[in-house]
């Protein structure tokens, strides 16, 4: 798959086979990504904990509520992201141009991981419905959780939808 062809195809699975692991060469395929994933100074402010078995139940029980991601808890995979600190020069660069570049690094990183996951087979929804504390408690992080994404294989329930976005000439401005 191409990438044009996996942003088409991709969605947020909201339905999962929870008797279906992941194979572990398709989790490292997924990690790989996100490690080359570009960020700012190349610092990659970020750390992922892989959730599995028992540790994933605990964490889906924190990234739902008030009927939101209820589906997380037959998700085989949820990785953590926790914002980790800036190298150097990249924290110099977010306090002279007053940017948060950690949570756009961090959204890159999601994008990686969730391309990589479609072209793998895998579903994948990004959750930022979560609760923190109760996150960081669980997996013993010392930073705040940005976001977790569930993977797995989709479920019966998890059909292809179209894709609702903006047209290009609502979205692209062209100036020379």
């Amino acid at each position: 798959m191409n990438f044009l062809e996996i942003a088409k195809v991709r969605q947020s699975c909201r339905s999962y086979n929870p008797d279906r692991p992941v194979e572990a060469e398709k989790l490292q395929a997924v990690l790989e990504a996100v490690r080359l994933a570009p960020s700012a100074c190349n610092s990659q402010p970020y750390h992922l904990t892989v959730c599995r078995g028992e540790t994933a139940r605990k964490v889906a029980g924190a990234v739902t509520g008030m009927g939101i991601n209820g589906f997380a808890k037959d998700v085989p995979v949820l990785i953590v992201i926790s914002q980790d600190a800036y190298s150097k020069s990249a924290a110099l660069g977010a306090k002279l141009k007053k940017n948060d570049y950690r949570s756009m690094d961090i959204g890159i990183a999601a994008a990686y991981l969730t391309a990589e996951a479609t072209a793998q087979g895998l579903g994948s929804c990004i959750l930022g419905w979560l609760d923190d504390t109760k996150i960081r408690n669980i997996c013993n992080l010392p930073d705040a959780v940005r976001l977790v994404i569930a993977l797995g294989y989709p479920g019966e329930k998890d059909a292809p939808r179209i894709k609702k976005r903006k047209t290009l000439e609502e979205l692209v401005t062209y100036m020379d």
